[in-house]
Order: C-alpha cells, then structure tokens, then sequence
C-alpha cells in the first residue's frame, strides 16, 4: 500500500512539475509580448508627437494667410464683414419630428385613482 502511495505521490509531484514548467514559458512569452507592445506603443507615440509638431508648423497664422494671398483669386475668397455673422436667434433649429408612443405606461397611477 505504501509503494501505491509514493508512486501517486510520485506521479503528483512529476505532473505538478510539468504544470509549473509549461507556466513559467507561458510567463515568459507574456512578458516578451508585453514588452514588444510595449515598444510599440512608444513608437507610436513617438510618431504622434512628430505629427502634431508637422500639424503645428503647417498651421502657422503668417503661413495660412501667405497661402491665402497667393491663391486669392483662384479661390473666391473674400474678406469677412461683419454683416456677414447673424445674431442666435436667427438661427433655425430643425424641427424634431414626434415619435408616436407605442405602449403607454401610466408611471404616475393617475388612471387608478379614483377623485
């Protein structure tokens, strides 16, 4: 009885083994992947600040308004005026259209109250 014991003892200790061997390479290639993702995510924010540094360069106000004279004419462009700008009230807001009520739920009980 004794040797059937160690011997599952035995078979315990060799699968709890093996377990922990195939965790370890599954931590391992996690924490590579992490790592590489990572890297990643820093190359990408390196690209980002790059993009906002050419984003603000190309957005400089004496560049716009250079651009703007030299293709003056061939645009249509004309100054603003201020009779160009309306006041808030002028402004007409779409009409929502009214959503039909399908199946109304009296929230407030008022149908079985009785006066």
């Amino acid at each position: 009885m004794k040797g059937v014991i160690y011997a599952l003892t035995a078979l315990a200790v060799f699968g709890l083994a093996l377990w922990a061997y195939q965790e370890n390479y599954r931590t391992q290639q996690v924490l590579g992947d992490t790592q590489e993702l990572q890297h990643k995510i820093g190359a990408a924010q390196i690209r980002l600040s790059v993009l906002r540094a050419e984003w603000a360069y190309l957005n400089r106000p004496d560049r716009l308004r250079e651009l703007a004279d030299l293709n003056f004419d061939r645009l249509g462009l004309l100054p603003l005026r201020p009779d160009q700008f309306g006041q808030v009230d002028q402004v007409v807001y779409p009409a929502e259209p009214e959503l039909p009520i399908l199946n109304p739920v009296d929230v407030a009980n008022l149908e079985t109250q009785q006066p």
